[in-house]
């Protein structure tokens, strides 16, 4: 493993530790998108089907099953133990035009037409666009706390570095995916007014804010 992946590997790990800290720690899921909660947990339960089927590593495994438990966790507390503070109004974004589109590219552009590479290829692009009900919740609401902008920025540096590490295996290793570049590459993309704020606002004490 290259040390770009294990980095990005960290990375994520921090963002969902920082979520599930946040939202335990405050009793509260004020802020937080549970629309794309769902999307993320859809990602890793059609991303990581062959969990039973296929070991290739313990820290493979491991991984697989912490992504798997803490997002079904996380959506379990936003709509059941602290459904009382999750902020419905403003997550109002219509993920059925994330989903569908989505569904049917996976259909369309894949690396083989059976269901298990299918189904990973619509973790793959959908994972590319699954914070945008949390962005677009931050933009309705106008700011996010401290905390929510920390979880938004270690979920930005996991995917930029997984970038890294699809362009050292290129060189390393010859292999290229480019499924996941592109889906990469989109989510990046994503995240780069994000950036800009976090880097010019959090970082200096200020409290982040996107335009409506």
């Amino acid at each position: 493993m290259n040390v770009f992946r294990l980095a990005g590997d960290l990375s994520h790990l921090l963002a969902i530790i920082i979520l599930l800290l946040k939202i335990w720690k405050t009793r509260s899921c004020a802020g937080i998108s549970g629309k794309s909660q769902i999307l993320f947990a859809l990602v890793f339960t059609t991303r990581y089907l062959d969990l039973l089927t296929n070991y290739i590593s313990l820290y493979n495994t491991t991984m697989k099953v912490i992504y798997i438990g803490c997002s079904y966790a996380t959506v379990w507390m936003i709509y059941s133990k602290f459904k009382a503070t999750y902020d419905s109004n403003h997550d109002t974004f219509r993920v059925e035009f994330l989903v569908l589109p989505v569904a049917l590219l996976s259909l369309v552009v894949n690396h083989d037409y059976s269901v298990v590479e299918i189904l990973w290829t619509f973790s793959i692009y959908l994972e590319s666009v699954a914070i945008l009900p949390q962005l677009f919740m931050v933009s309705k609401t106008g700011e996010a706390e401290t905390i929510t902008s920390h979880y938004l920025f270690a979920l930005g540096v996991y995917r930029t570095l997984y970038l890294f590490n699809w362009i050292w295996r290129y060189f390393a290793e010859g292999f290229f995916d480019l499924i996941a570049i592109v889906a990469g590459l989109v989510q990046t993309i994503l995240y780069c007014d994000f950036f800009y704020l976090y880097i010019t606002k959090v970082l200096k004490g200020k409290k982040l804010s996107l335009p409506a």
